[in-house]
């Protein structure tokens, strides 16, 4: 008998890190990803940070990633929560904790690193959209192969193609179609308010003044995660490797329109000017500076969902990942890092049940066991993201609660305080990895 295969819908981070996983243990893979290409890893797109259990796990499928941690990361080792006064635009700081440990990257170079080191056994179809999938049936007894097929659009000339495994990951994102099928009543849930985001490149500009003054105002860029909280808003503003800084402004407001799957939206250059005119009214000079400057800021729909009732179906056959499985804000940085840690404990059940004997009932026994790991770490984690961005929003704790307040800087007690911490988060120090 042939090695098994995975179809694993989605190439983006979520997707590559199930590939490595599978092959890892045993398996081949199949990347089905609408995207014409891998990243390029220019430095452009998002910043991200990543927590020490999932640099570990990189270590193991990126060949010299922890080598070459200087060039891929900048250290985030300080979390630090200020509050902005309103009329003076100074900053005081209200905790800071110095154990936090983490690593920031570049969406887009962290893509082309898994997308490289790929082992043999895994293909990517890149420009490949899925359009439908059905899982094949199992013999009378239940002991029989039993598979899925994915039918994909090749973008680039219209044709159809099937793919064919024994199992589906579904690693397509929150907005995840695979899930849809499976749970149509489950609803994104909008978070109250959106997100600004942009990152400013001063390569060449070091020494411009508004590096200057950000570097003043901002004295531990890269080193230390920066949370500003002023009334009912939150920025954040981290430096990336390649000479980067990556900054997020969330705004309360009314859920907005969206077209298409796409959770960002570009906006007009009239639309941009007022946020920078609100920018100088709540911020420092130095930050509201830096925003003005960024070339292309995007509005990114900030939403969640209550946990899952379960991560897989079809006997057996179809399992989320990622963001599929877990939508979540992004307070906390968990997206990306309970992404590898999803497809590192799916590799590790594959590895133990799937190719011990080749039936039906070893792979559902192997996604039980990975959902009995993730799926009260994930729960946790998307909840506690949920209060900790309503926290620093200032908006009532419990949605629709008469009960528990709002945060407020100026009142807040040391208890209170103490819960804006990254470290707060369940499971910070790791999950369980079935190893």
């Amino acid at each position: 008998m042939g090695k098994r295969v995975a179809v694993v819908v989605g190439g983006s981070v979520a997707g590559l890190a199930c590939a490595h996983a599978v092959a890892e243990a045993g398996w081949e893979a199949v990347v089905v990803e609408k995207a014409a290409a891998a990243a390029t890893g220019s430095g452009t797109g998002a910043g991200l940070g990543l927590d020490a259990q999932s640099m570990e796990t990189l270590a193991r499928w990126i060949p010299g990633w922890g080598s070459h941690l200087d060039a891929a990361t900048l250290p985030l080792a300080v979390d630090l929560n200020r509050v902005t006064d309103g009329e003076t635009k100074a900053a005081r700081t209200l905790t800071r904790d110095e154990g936090f440990g983490f690593r920031a990257a570049h969406w887009g170079d962290l893509h082309r690193r898994l997308h490289e080191a790929l082992p043999a056994g895994v293909t990517v179809l890149w420009g490949h959209q899925l359009v439908s999938f059905e899982t094949a049936p199992e013999d009378g007894d239940g002991d029989g192969e039993g598979g899925v097929v994915a039918t994909a659009r090749v973008l680039s000339t219209g044709e159809t193609v099937e793919v064919a495994g024994d199992l589906l990951v579904a690693a397509d994102g929150c907005t995840s179609a695979i899930r849809r099928q499976f749970l149509p009543e489950l609803k994104l849930r909008y978070s109250g308010y959106c997100a600004w985001r942009g990152v400013f490149d001063f390569t060449g500009k070091e020494r411009c003044t508004t590096m200057v003054d950000i570097r003043r105002a901002y004295p531990e860029l890269g080193n230390c995660l920066y949370f500003d909280l002023a009334y009912k808003t939150h920025a954040v503003l981290y430096e990336l490797p390649k000479n980067r800084l990556n900054w997020l402004w969330y705004i309360n407001g009314d859920e907005p329109e969206l077209m298409g799957s796409s959770v960002t939206m570009k906006v007009s250059k009239a639309t941009v000017v007022e946020m920078e005119e609100e920018a100088e009214r709540v911020w420092c000079p130095e930050l509201a500076r830096l925003i003005s400057e960024t070339a292309e800021p995007f509005v990114n729909v900030i939403y969640d969902a209550d946990p899952l009732p379960r991560l897989s179906w079809a006997g057996g056959r179809v399992v989320l990942v990622g963001d599929a499985a877990h939508p979540t804000t992004p307070h906390g940085l968990r997206s990306t890092n309970m992404s590898i840690t999803d497809a590192r404990v799916l590799g590790c059940c594959l590895a133990r049940w799937g190719n011990a004997e080749p039936t039906s009932t070893s792979r559902r026994r192997a996604l039980a066991e990975y959902e009995a790991a993730r799926r009260p770490v994930v729960a946790a984690q998307v909840l506690h993201a949920r209060r900790l961005g309503r926290l620093k929003q200032g908006l009532m704790l419990a949605v629709g609660s008469t009960g528990e307040g709002s945060f407020d800087a100026r009142t807040a007690t040391e208890e209170e305080i103490s819960q804006l911490r990254q470290s707060s988060m369940p499971y910070f120090s790791g999950a369980p990895t079935m190893e």
